[in-house]
């Protein structure tokens, strides 16, 4: 890999870590790192990334926690299309969605990198720390194959005017342009909305991936 490359696949990979941080719930741990992770963002290279994270860091730096922690769970646990688990959009069936569960599990144990901090491997803030840390690319190849859910949460979020919606542009410019194939499929999956018999049913996953230390909050 020539040095360019390399720079800019290093750059990609601090997006990808200042993402998951900003798309975690804002608890007291998080947020008494605002400033650091602020001024890591604003040490990126100009880049549309940098800017879209940019423009989120004003909003975030400058709330009320409480009032970060409510929009926090009312744009991502209220609304079904925002949610940050991405196989739940594709995944119609319970069986299947334990099955796509179990294989991200086992490709980050491969990676040497064992997910311990209790979350299901589909959340979104946990892919963008693989992609962050993955070697060889393997982190970002995952996020390119659940790139139309990505598009679909981005669109979502969009659609309600959240700040939050600068990350996910941040996450997929990095990306690069969908292809014909995912926009297609992420028009399919905004005109047929989350798979209902998923809603409310517990557990979902085998056990091997669920997670060990009970809720995010």
């Amino acid at each position: 890999m020539s040095p360019l490359r390399r720079t800019r696949a290093a750059a990609r990979s601090t997006v990808y870590k200042l993402c998951s941080l900003l798309l975690s719930y804002p608890d007291s741990s998080l947020l008494a790192g605002r400033d650091e992770i602020c001024d890591a963002v604003r040490d990126l290279p100009s880049t549309p990334a940098r800017a879209s994270l940019e423009r989120f860091c004003d909003w975030w730096c400058g709330c009320d926690p409480l009032v970060l922690q409510q929009d926090y769970v009312e744009t991502f646990d209220l609304e079904k299309r925002c949610g940050l688990y991405l196989t739940f959009y594709g995944e119609g069936d319970r069986r299947e969605r334990g099955m796509a569960l179990l294989r991200l599990r086992k490709l980050y144990r491969a990676a040497g990198l064992p997910q311990e901090d209790g979350e299901l491997p589909d959340f979104l803030a946990v892919m963008l720390e693989f992609a962050a840390s993955a070697p060889a690319g393997r982190g970002e190849l995952v996020l390119r194959e659940h790139r139309p859910a990505l598009e679909l949460v981005r669109a979502s979020l969009r659609e309600r005017s959240t700040p939050y919606a600068d990350v996910l542009d941040a996450v997929c410019t990095a990306l690069g342009e969908p292809s014909a194939a995912d926009r297609a499929r992420a028009i399919k999956l905004a005109a047929s909305g989350p798979p209902s018999e998923l809603v409310g049913l517990e557990p979902f996953a085998p056990p091997e991936v669920m997670p060990s230390t009970g809720a995010r909050r």
